[in-house]
């Protein structure tokens, strides 16, 4: 039987697997409803069926594989365990993935020593919790949570092509989707292992953690209409530049999101047009993020962002459309989940530290079905969503005992 270092040597190796599969050459790129996406979710299928799950995949393309209890159980709940496999643009490759292979690793050492537990353990593989397509939040694991929302099959991606298309094109009947959501009297609970995205860990030289609590969001999208103008002739008092409008509203975000501690504030994304070197901009386009894990100084900083955008579309005579965008709110990890969480790395010899994530992560929606809670695991210098994404085996290992205590843990404890 493979030792745990052993499956940790094997979880490195598929991530470098699953990093093949992208739709740009030379990164990982893999968005919602694509080839790659698809070759990737055919990939984890056969890794599951390995470790003795039985898969199948429901309509918006989750992969749930299932490893059954033990047969004396009867009416037995589901513990889940899981993880997205979609990805940003040009990404890490642990960043989602890590809790889907952890999971399968862990069902595979239980299944490799004959064990099943009092409850069934479902690995789950979400399709889209990053938005990189259709520019959601938790499309994978909406659905399972019971909180799909009609109104997303509108959605379109930058092609043009809907959300509704996007599901049909990989075989899925957009107006079957209810019927995915998950009973929440079958579910023990859900727990997520996630690379830390931040530098905490390492600078504790500690190789996990518990996660107490998962940081909201607020986001919108933001246009400033203004009027395209040659840029020789056009005097600058005359001008109606929306891209100056929006870069300073850029420079605006920055000094709220300084204002507050533990509060960011991101412009991820602005585009203008007509683009051309000796054309003034005539329309703008931008994101913004806003994140702090108290929901009144969210707010708050939200409503500054607002303010400021609104006076300097009235400064400089441009017209603004502020949109709201899908957003989360702060989400507590399960107390006792999270307490058996921090036993089980006291147990592996570990400090039993707790962090706040300022990610958002599918634990958010799962929260909606029954309790939750969330491992992370040390990322080299807190880099995340970016090539230069780094853990190290070790670490993985010190991960999988921690996971496979955790479960064990909750079966001694009768957790539920």
């Amino acid at each position: 039987m493979p030792s745990m270092r052993d499956q940790a040597t094997e979880i490195m190796r598929r991530s470098d697997d699953l990093a093949a599969f992208t739709t740009v050459e030379g990164q990982i790129t893999r968005p919602y409803g694509t080839t790659a996406l698809l070759d990737a979710q055919a990939q984890l299928d056969t890794w599951m069926r390995a470790a003795g799950m039985a898969t199948r995949t429901d309509t918006v393309g989750n992969l749930i594989g299932r490893y059954e209890a033990d047969t004396g159980a009867p009416n037995a709940k589901t513990f889940l365990v899981g993880g997205h496999f979609d990805s940003v643009v040009d990404a890490g490759r642990y960043d989602g993935t890590l809790g889907i292979l952890t999971g399968i690793a862990v069902v595979a050492h239980l299944h490799d020593s004959g064990q099943r537990l009092p409850f069934a353990i479902a690995v789950v593989a979400f399709a889209d919790e990053e938005g990189n397509r259709f520019h959601t939040s938790f499309l994978g694991s909406s659905p399972v949570a019971g909180l799909w929302d009609p109104a997303w099959l509108a959605l379109e991606d930058d092609a043009g092509v809907t959300l509704e298309d996007g599901i049909r094109s990989i075989g899925g009947d957009p107006h079957a989707i209810v019927a995915d959501a998950i009973d929440p009297e079958t579910v023990l609970g859900f727990i997520e292992v996630h690379i830390e995205q931040g530098p905490v860990l390492q600078d504790r030289n500690l190789p996990v953690a518990a996660v107490s609590s998962i940081t909201g969001s607020l986001r919108a999208t933001i246009e400033f209409i203004g009027v395209a103008g040659h840029a020789g002739t056009v005097p600058m008092n005359l001008r109606k530049d929306a891209l100056a409008g929006a870069a300073e509203l850029v420079l605006a975000v920055e000094a709220i999101g300084t204002s507050e501690s533990d509060l960011v504030a991101t412009v991820g994304k602005l585009e203008s047009s007509p683009g051309a070197s000796n054309v003034i901009s005539g329309y703008a386009h931008l994101t913004l993020d806003l994140r702090h894990p108290d929901p009144v100084v969210r707010t708050r900083a939200f409503t500054s962002v607002r303010a400021a955008a609104e006076a300097i579309a009235e400064r400089r005579k441009l017209g603004l459309v502020w949109t709201d965008s899908p957003s989360f709110a702060e989400t507590p990890c399960d107390a006792r989940l999270t307490d058996l969480l921090r036993t089980a790395i006291a147990e592996e010899g570990i400090e039993p530290l707790s962090l706040f994530s300022g990610a958002g992560h599918d634990v958010i929606t799962m929260a909606n079905v029954g309790p939750v809670t969330m491992m992370f695991v040390r990322c080299r210098d807190g880099i995340s969503h970016n090539p230069a994404e780094s853990i190290e085996e070790p670490d993985v290992e010190v991960a999988l005992r921690v996971l496979l205590r955790f479960l064990l843990d909750v079966d001694d404890t009768d957790f539920g």
